[in-house]
């Protein structure tokens, strides 16, 4: 069978299944409804793709360290939120996440660099800052309660009221 005597065998078959739908009086096609990704992406991680689009230096993508950034530099995120075409709560958002974690925490050592947006210097990590990065860290490898546990401790420690007296 040649590709002109598909081509006609495939027309015929059309043909028939469109002789074959029952005709729907009035009807309108349906519209195509917009389709949602099937796995959404957080904000924040697009807030941070944007960061780093705009600031290599200072927000490095993974498998390069992260740097301790510059003291005040949400403040010149903030600044910029209008240029960047984020939104402050966005910016704060992806700081705050941006800053919590055991990669960015190895990079708060005593002595470290910080950096500004530009990924100049712009000050340096101390001994302070590099012990609460440490005490983070150590923090967030405890295992976590479970909260069965931790509710009765909590109720153990405030004081009981003795119950209310029917009025009569």
């Amino acid at each position: 069978m040649g590709f002109e005597q598909l081509a006609e065998l495939k027309q015929q078959l059309a043909a028939k299944a469109k002789a074959e739908r029952p005709a729907k009086p009035h009807a309108k096609p349906k519209a195509a409804a917009p389709r949602k990704p099937e796995n959404p992406v957080d904000p924040v991680v697009l807030t941070i793709g944007r960061l780093q689009r705009h600031f290599p230096k200072a927000f490095p993508k993974n498998p390069a360290p992260k740097l301790p950034l510059k003291i005040g530099i949400h403040q010149e995120l903030l600044a910029k939120a209008q240029e960047l075409g984020l939104e402050e709560a966005a910016i704060t958002d992806a700081v705050k996440t941006w800053c919590r974690g055991t990669r960015y925490w190895a990079s708060i050592v005593e002595g470290a660099p910080r950096v500004d947006l530009e990924g100049n210097p712009a000050g340096e990590v101390t001994a302070r800052d590099a012990g609460q990065a440490r005490s983070l860290e150590a923090r967030r490898k405890q295992p976590r309660k479970p909260k069965a546990e931790a509710a009765p401790a909590a109720a153990a420690t405030q004081p009981t009221e003795a119950p209310a007296e029917p009025s009569a």
